[in-house]
């Protein structure tokens, strides 16, 4: 029982067995209609119309209750066919959704087998008078009966209810359309022409082909002329409101309308254009409202996060109902882009107020650490020094001052600041004086300067602060080694700043300007501001040497190639 349960092939093959016992001797036979009503029930449990879970309605079980009543009672062969026809639709719709290919086979053999008994019993059943060879009858109770029997031998995967085949509706109704073709026009040739039944079968076949070969090249023409499939296509998004102006109108209204909920108010607001439409109801996660009428006719739809009743003037067709949904769909894709674009600005202000933070803390180190070093000369200065000291403090406290005042302006707003220029001379003096007790290698290249060249102030402090303290913390935990800063005031200034100590690690140098990396000394994150710092004002900070004894760092302009 519970291998019945679960194959569907099972559950086939005792269906077409029983419905073969019903209908393979005299229908009208009581036992005979207690097989057909067996076969109704074997039905109902292998159906893959209704899941094994869903709740059925009262008025649709009251309608199969109906049907399956009428089928089992009633001894008409027109009856008989007509449900022959739609188990071969059901069938046969059921073969594009399916992924096992043995399952298919079954599939199929049984569409076989319902086509054959149709064609070979029913239908001749149908015409006034008709004898039945004793060829036909043996062929019909004994040999068909072999076709359900291989059903039942064909090993397939086990398929709970949770996984019921999936039937396309479109083809399971094409299938029911051209059986009852099929079987009304062989009857209506036989009655007209007088001829044999396979020869009016044959003839209704044949018509039937080349019609269906006529309709497959209308539908894909190759003759440079659009075909049934792109019209059907055009009326469907042209239906009320063409596509190509809805799309348009929204990319229009997106350009226009900043905020998400404002956006899709007024893009759902524009869908009451449509004739059909007479009101609509919608709700979003935020936001929600109503526009227009509501009428006797409602159609449900859910987009993206958008949730829709519609009103309509009348009961909208399927194809109204699919270019609705349509419609809605695009709405719905637009919408979910303007909360992508909020999202995408929210987390840039976001961003920019995190690396304005990180760079100015970075300042805020920088400056602590000439405090230090002005500390460190001040607790080691001798008496006789005091002269000399009182200078040194006089020179650097104001430009500590100048350099604490610059980075809280920064606070102000999240982002780089516009740059201020200063004679390039007078920024390498004050840089020099700044370093002087450093033992520090300072070089001006005044070789190619230009008269009164200048330089953006604050990303030259910031860099030279960086790659400074980095060598000199360098120096403090790598022994001793020489640190040189060279400067040249041609091209917008360029700022070599090197040192003789251990290179940089291939890893961290591939990553030092791209993104804030890990190391021992802390190097990484003012220099990936420092760099951003330097791309937004046209120059470029690179790692210009990196071998032992020779590590070189240099500011420059951005080249015009």
């Amino acid at each position: 029982m519970a291998a019945f349960a679960a194959h569907g092939h099972l559950r086939l093959c005792v269906m077409l067995l029983a419905l073969h016992a019903a209908l393979a001797w005299d229908i009208s036979e009581w036992w005979a209609r207690a097989f057909l009503l067996a076969h109704f029930g074997l039905f109902l449990l292998w159906q893959p119309v209704w899941r094994g879970e869903r709740e059925i309605e009262l008025r649709h079980a009251l309608l199969v209750v109906g049907a399956g009543v009428v089928l089992a009672a009633s001894s008409s062969w027109w009856l008989v066919a007509v449900w022959l026809a739609v188990l071969f639709g059901l069938i046969g719709g059921s073969v594009p959704g399916t992924a096992d290919r043995r399952q298919r086979l079954a599939s199929v053999l049984a569409a076989v087998y319902l086509l054959s008994m149709l064609l070979i019993w029913v239908v001749p059943q149908l015409h006034a008078g008709s004898v039945v060879e004793t060829a036909q009858l043996a062929l019909v109770r004994y040999g068909l009966a072999f076709i359900p029997l291989a059903i039942g031998l064909t090993r397939t995967e086990s398929v709970r209810d949770a996984a019921l085949v999936v039937v396309d509706l479109f083809y399971s109704i094409l299938l029911f359309l051209l059986v009852l073709v099929l079987v009304l026009g062989s009857f209506v040739v036989q009655q007209v022409s007088h001829s044999a039944y396979p020869w009016a079968l044959a003839q209704t076949l044949f018509v039937i082909a080349l019609l269906l070969v006529a309709l497959s090249w209308l539908w894909n023409p190759r003759s440079g002329f659009a075909g049934l499939g792109q019209m059907l296509s055009r009326y469907l998004l042209s239906i009320g409101l063409p596509f190509e102006r809805w799309i348009q109108n929204l990319a229009e209204l997106a350009q226009v309308e900043a905020q998400p909920e404002r956006f899709l108010e007024a893009a759902l607001q524009r869908m009451l254009e449509m004739p059909w439409v007479t009101g609509l109801e919608w709700r979003a996660v935020s936001a929600g409202g109503e526009f227009g009428r509501k009428s006797g006719h409602v159609s449900e739809i859910a987009a993206q996060e958008i949730a829709l009743r519609v009103y309509t003037r009348w009961q909208p067709s399927p194809a109204m109902l699919l270019h609705t949904k349509l419609l809605a769909q695009m709405v719905g894709y637009f919408y979910r882009a303007k909360q992508r674009e909020q999202t995408q600005l929210q987390n840039a202000y976001t961003q920019a107020i995190y690396e304005t933070g990180s760079r100015l803390t970075h300042d805020v180190k920088n400056l602590l650490q000439s405090l230090h070093s002005l500390c460190a000369v001040a607790e080691t200065s001798t008496p006789e020094q005091a002269a000399a000291l009182q200078a040194l403090m006089q020179r650097q406290l104001p430009q500590i001052t100048q350099r604490l005042n610059t980075t809280l302006e920064k606070l102000r707003a999240p982002g780089f600041a516009a740059a201020s220029l200063v004679d390039a001379k007078a920024w390498w003096d004050a840089l020099v004086q700044r370093y002087s007790a450093r033992d520090i290698r300072f070089r001006f290249d005044a070789t190619a300067s230009a008269p009164g060249p200048s330089v953006p102030a604050e990303l030259f402090d910031s860099v030279a602060a960086n790659l400074i303290e980095n060598a000199i913390r360098k120096r403090t935990h790598g022994g001793e080694l020489e640190v040189g800063v060279t400067f040249s005031p041609a091209n917008g200034g360029q700022l070599t700043v090197c040192d003789t100590g251990a290179p940089v690690a291939e890893g961290i140098a591939a990553q030092l300007f791209a993104a804030p990396v890990a190391s021992r000394y802390g190097l990484g994150v003012g220099l990936y501001h420092a760099a951003r710092h330097a791309a937004q004002l046209e120059y470029t900070l690179r790692l210009a040497a990196n071998e032992r004894g020779r590590v070189c760092f240099e500011l420059a302009r951005r080249s015009a190639g």
